[in-house]
């Protein structure tokens, strides 16, 4: 099956209101024509799942930057002081979830497991409105898994089935972002044919991905 298609063609599905996971890091590595198509369309109301809200106006900055995000679930937030200034002001929702833990909650999502139990966050703001679970004696926070409605994931490469394959720390999130969404839309810089990736090379198979765009370069 052939899944290249236009970006407009691509997005169509996505509407106000729907939650949704953004790969990269800082803006490495995310999907940046895919972002500026949703801006012109005009999506709004998102709650977006990422590592962070990344730099003013770039990566998952741009959203922030048009005001389209009304919650956002990260690891951190420093990074972009337009988001700081529109939580302050109360503008947007907020939830931190610590770095490995987002990994593992969008792992748990995308695999049908029931959560992740862990040490991280006991007796911080963290462990607020979660439940408490005893293992042999331990106490873990039981931190429940995330799924979104799309995944905007970007690839250096990929074939015309959805076959994937990623470049150093732009790997960062993105597998399992891609099983924990019921709609992904790829970015790739390059689209080979079917057959040039060798299987052994593909780090998400094409059966996770529903439609493809080729990277442009944004003006």
């Amino acid at each position: 099956m052939d899944k290249v298609m236009s970006v407009e063609k691509a997005i169509e599905p996505i509407k106000d209101g729907m939650t949704i996971m953004i790969g990269g890091f800082g803006g490495i590595g995310s999907p940046h024509t895919l972002i500026d198509a949703i801006c012109k369309k005009g999506v709004k109301d998102l709650t977006v799942i990422c590592n962070d809200p990344g730099t003013p106006n770039f990566g998952n900055g741009r959203f922030i930057h048009e005001r389209r995000v009304k919650k956002l679930i990260a690891a951190f937030t420093s990074s972009n002081r337009e988001f700081q200034e529109q939580y302050k002001n109360n503008e947007i929702e907020v939830e931190l979830i610590p770095m490995g833990t987002l990994v593992e909650a969008i792992r748990a999502g995308g695999f049908g497991l029931g959560g992740v139990l862990t040490k991280t966050g006991l007796g911080t703001l963290v462990e607020e409105g979660k439940q408490k679970v005893v293992v042999k004696g331990v106490t873990y926070l039981l931190q429940e898994p995330l799924k979104a409605d799309v995944s905007l994931i970007y690839a250096n490469r990929a074939d015309r089935m959805g076959n994937l394959v990623y470049h150093g720390t732009a790997r960062s999130h993105t597998p399992s972002m891609a099983t924990a969404a019921d709609y992904v839309i790829c970015e790739a810089a390059k689209i080979v044919e079917i057959g040039d990736i060798p299987p052994n090379y593909v780090h998400t198979q094409a059966v996770f991905v529903n439609a493809i765009v080729q990277k442009e370069e944004i003006q």
